[in-house]
């Protein structure tokens, strides 16, 4: 995986290569605190802050709101990670493929 990050006390941090779609869904998944199945705000922007990168709140809401087609105010891990991934793919220069 590309990616690597643990929640809890200690993080590792790397962002390498390419990844796929579906690291990408379980990377996301491993910050989705409640289990809901849901990205919050606050998970997103635990999620890229593991991966070394300065993210405000402001800045989480405003990925939330590019890619959250349903209004609701959260990103869903199976429904809408496809609008998540292309704001990430242009916003941090992540590789995602389909694989």
């Amino acid at each position: 995986m590309a990616i690597t990050a643990t929640t809890g006390t200690s993080t590792t941090r790397a962002l390498a290569g390419d990844m796929t779609v579906e690291e990408f869904r379980q990377w996301m998944r491993r910050f989705d605190v409640n289990g809901d199945g849901q990205i919050s705000r606050e998970e997103l922007r635990r999620a890229i802050r593991s991966i070394g990168r300065r993210f405000s709140g402001w800045r989480a809401g405003r990925w939330i709101h590019q890619a959250d087609s349903d209004g609701d105010g959260l990103i869903s891990v199976d429904g809408e990670i496809d609008n998540l991934i292309a704001y990430a793919e242009t916003s941090l220069g992540l590789k995602i493929v389909d694989c």
